[in-house]
């Protein structure tokens, strides 16, 4: 088993994350308060929710909750670009990762089906 800071959806969601604190350096005030906190803690608790779904036997949780977080992530998100906090360019390229991190999260789950 690897350790989940090795696991390549944990990879994306931490380079999302951290992409995420670059982009907000833009935000008004306003959003950086209210909608980059709720963000911001839901990538967290999606990092947070790789772990035991990398650990424990019962993973589908844990995945199910990760998969949750990643669809609020990718709501918020389109709300930013509808708010024109961020550019067309940035939500592409977010977006990407948080489809990459939406794939790998139910590929994952499928194979605990198995």
């Amino acid at each position: 088993m690897a350790t989940y800071d090795n696991l390549p959806v944990y990879k994306v969601a931490y380079d999302l994350l951290q992409k995420l604190f670059l982009v907000v350096s833009d935000f008004k005030r306003d959003y950086k308060y209210t909608l980059w906190e709720t963000i911001k803690k839901e990538v967290i608790d999606l990092i947070i929710s790789i772990y035991p779904a990398n650990s424990h036997k019962e993973k589908k949780v844990y995945l199910e909750q990760a998969r949750g977080h990643i669809e609020v992530v990718r709501l918020l998100m389109r709300l930013c670009k509808d708010l024109r906090e961020i550019d067309l360019k940035e939500f592409v390229l977010i977006n990407q990762m948080i489809e990459s991190i939406s794939k790998q999260l139910t590929a994952w789950e499928r194979v605990m089906v198995k």
